[in-house]
């Protein structure tokens, strides 16, 4: 099953491709059908085991389901995945906005059709294949093999120029920052394998062998700082945030769901799966700086996205903002705090779908992205000013929605731990709510630009909202599920630190 997770996308991609010479109809069809099989996945798999009683053994979950196969054992490479509450919540995610990217992208692409699509799932596969890699060659192997669809996503199906700035330059400073932090990544990888083949004599690439090898306090600092920054460019961590509002303003709407729902997730997975637990110590060390990183992201992201016309760079800023709250609450190493970033990374994924979504509706029907342009839409169309209502309260924190689960906890569990980053960190709930409503008003609100009536909301678009809303409005009021899915894992992750404050670092 684990692998048909990752080939499903791949299969149905290459599928899709070749479908487009049947007409424009085949290829969306297998792509959607594709999704919805891999959701369905997922989701057997999430019912089937219970993730909220995982023993735990040596600071580490047990796997629910494992398949290991040999690759490359000259160098102890294999094909090695493995599912827990982490990473099953991950692919639900995945899965779910991968159904809605395909629907949100029905009638916006019309050009190369089965090229799009064949992207566009390969970029789920590969992320599917990053949350359930346990080899750490596989995990780079995918890591790396998300870059490229992303790239073609925008620089073939990505908006015309905006202020000068064009699809292939937003597209190519995508490419140059993610692939230049992942060769960090990569020298970091193979740093941690031979400090850990001078012990053993062993060569291997194999996560639970990885866990145990010992290294100085210096060789485990520069080695985290590897694997910290390649996943804080994608994070993306101010200041290495800056690809991230030209990639979102140029992708087609597809893009942007799944490079603001999936792709700054696996950053923060990664944080989580591979860099507290490979260096503890080291992780503990650069903890403050983390935090005080991710109130600076809070605050510089609210205040930038109140300063945006551009619609959809408006929503990219807020999304360095709300990924601010996450990166407090990882290295906060509290259990709290880390359920929080979990309904967090959920949230903030299936809101910030949910704007990007309805900033292309909004697109496609007046042709511009710009706030100054909009102005009085609630008179001019029906269906889309409320639900932009909706997903602009999520944004901001409303109780009752997922995003004030996950910020609350995160501010909960951070305030036992460090009181001057968490109240810092509360300016965001008033930030957020200044550049949402700020947003709304500018958009929805205020005098009509134009009397002329705009079509209102379609039933596919529709049912894109309304799931949207559906599951916002169950995170936040019932979000035990999730918290009972990742509490093994997060308990695992607040062991290991705890575990590593008594044992000296070798020297």
């Amino acid at each position: 099953m684990l692998t048909w997770l990752i080939l499903i996308p791949f299969i149905g991609g290459l599928l899709s491709w070749q479908a487009e010479r049947f007409g424009n109809k085949a290829p969306r069809w297998i792509a959607l059908f594709s999704m919805f099989a891999l959701f369905a996945c997922t989701l057997q798999l999430w019912l089937k085991h219970d993730y909220s009683l995982a023993n735990l053994s040596a600071g580490q979950s047990v796997w629910a389901e494992e398949l290991q196969v040999n690759w490359i054992p000259r160098f102890g490479i294999s094909f090695h995945l493995a599912l827990d509450g982490l990473s099953i919540l991950m692919l639900l995610l995945t899965a779910f906005l991968g159904v809605l990217a395909v629907i949100c992208s029905w009638s916006e692409v019309q050009r190369k059709v089965g090229f799009f699509h064949l992207n566009l799932l390969w970029i789920l596969g590969a992320v599917a294949g990053v949350f359930l890699a346990l080899d750490l060659f596989l995990f780079f192997f995918f890591w790396e093999m998300m870059l490229i669809p992303m790239f073609f996503l925008i620089s073939l199906w990505g908006h015309k120029s905006v202020e000068g700035n064009s699809r292939v330059g937003a597209a190519t400073k995508f490419f140059i920052y993610t692939q230049s932090s992942g060769l960090l990544l990569l020298l970091a990888i193979i740093g941690l394998v031979f400090v850990h083949y001078m012990q053993t004599n062993v060569l291997t690439f194999d996560y639970a062998a990885l866990r145990n090898t010992q290294m100085s306090e210096g060789m485990e600092m520069i080695l985290m700082l590897g694997f910290f920054i390649a996943f804080a460019v994608k994070f993306p961590i101010v200041p290495f945030h800056s690809w991230l509002p030209d990639a979102h303003s140029q992708a087609p709407t597809a893009g942007s769901v799944d490079l603001a729902g999936i792709l700054l997730k696996t950053a923060a997975y990664g944080m989580l799966r591979f860099a507290i637990p490979f260096f503890p110590h080291a992780s503990q060390e650069i903890a403050p700086i983390a935090m005080w990183l991710g109130v600076v992201g809070i605050i510089y992201g609210a205040f930038v996205a109140y300063a945006q016309d551009d619609i959809k760079r408006l929503i990219a800023y807020t999304s360095i903002s709300h990924m601010g709250f996450v990166l407090i609450g990882i290295y906060s190493f509290n259990q709290i705090a880390m359920q929080g970033v979990v309904v967090q990374m959920l949230a903030h994924g299936v809101s910030a779908a949910g704007l990007f979504i309805i900033s292309g509706q909004l697109y496609e029907r007046l042709k511009t992205r710009d706030l100054n342009k909009m102005g009085g839409l609630s008179a001019r169309m029906t269906g889309i000013p409320p639900i932009a209502m909706f997903f602009a309260a999520a944004s901001l924190g409303l109780p009752g929605l997922g995003n004030f689960v996950g910020e609350f906890l995160i501010l909960v569990g951070t305030f036992k731990v460090n009181q001057t980053i968490t109240l810092f960190a509360t300016s965001g709930l008033v930030l957020g709510a200044v550049y949402s409503l700020i947003m709304v008003q500018r958009s929805i609100h205020g005098a009509p630009q134009s009397t002329e009536q705009l079509p209102g909301i379609n039933a596919r678009e529709l049912t894109m909202m309304a799931s949207l809303i559906l599951i916002m409005v169950w995170l936040g009021l019932y979000p035990q599920p999730v918290l009972d899915t990742s509490a093994a894992v997060m308990s695992s992750i607040e062991q290991i630190i705890t575990a590593s404050q008594s044992i000296p670092v070798a020297q």
